[in-house]
Order: C-alpha cells, then structure tokens, then sequence
C-alpha cells in the first residue's frame, strides 16, 4: 500500500462506519438568503410570463408548447414526464396564481438558462425554486428543454 494511503483508508473506514451506525450527520443552515431579483430580456421574460398564464389558466397544451418537442419536466412530488404529450397531461386543472421571478440567465448561440424561483399568493417563506434549460430554434423563440424545481427550504418549526 501507498504510505498515506493506509491512513486514508482507515479515516475512510471508520467515516462509513460511524454513518452505518447511525452517527447523525451535520446538516447546513438553511438556505435563508434570498437572491437578487432581476429583469429578463424580453424573449427570455416571455418564457416565464406565457408559463404562468397556462398554468393559471390549467391548459396543458399551451403548458406543452412552451417546451421543445422532447423537453423535460422534473417536479417536485411528480414523476419526470419527457415529451409535449407527457407535459400536457400533468396540467389538467387550474394551478392558480403562480409567481415566477428570475435571479439569473445566459445563453450562447441557441442554448440558455433561467434560474429562479416560485410562489403562489399564499406562499409563506422563501417558495420554491427552478431552472429552466433552454432552446431556441430556427424561428429564434426560446423554448423549455427542462423545467427542474423543488419545492425549497422547509421552513424551521
């Protein structure tokens, strides 16, 4: 063996063993720090602005449209649906008020991202949080690839 190594082995040994016998593990503070709220460009803006719309509005299709043909949706509590008709099938009633706001963005060429969060009206702490991958294609519009959020920090009680 390495010298070093041994001693690395045995540090390694008794870390997975102290986590097998159920040594409790540090957790981080949560999360209390929002970030900075800023503006989208418009075609970037537009995404969030017609994603809140179909949402509200329950519309599956139009929910569906935003996202490329075989684009993703990785949400909190739901299975992963891949694909337009997928997409259109997990919005199938009113979801209400929703509020998307944007705390960072890029792109280069034909791909980007937005990063941010989510809230309703009745949302009580920091909300929820996603990032959007996108594509644009040969018309230029900006469409979802993958839409992945979770629903945040739980709030300390």
């Amino acid at each position: 063996m390495v010298p070093g190594l041994a001693g690395f082995v045995v540090a390694l040994t008794v870390v997975i063993a102290g986590a097998q016998a159920g040594a409790p593990t540090p957790q981080a503070p949560p999360d209390t720090a929002m970030p900075t709220v800023i503006s989208l460009p418009p075609a970037f803006d537009r995404v969030l602005r017609d994603y809140e719309a179909a949402w509200r509005d329950g519309d599956g299709q139009r929910l569906a449209a935003l996202f490329t043909e075989d684009g993703f949706a990785v949400q909190s509590g739901s299975p992963i649906r891949h694909g337009r008709a997928a997409i259109a099938g997990g919005l199938t009633k009113p979801g209400g008020t929703l509020q998307l706001t944007a705390y960072a963005y890029s792109s280069s060429g034909n791909v980007g991202y937005i990063v941010g969060g989510y809230r309703y009206p009745t949302t009580v702490g920091a909300g929820g949080r996603f990032v959007l991958a996108l594509r644009s294609g040969a018309d230029g519009r900006w469409l979802i690839a993958a839409d992945l959020d979770n629903s945040g920090p739980r709030e300390a009680r």
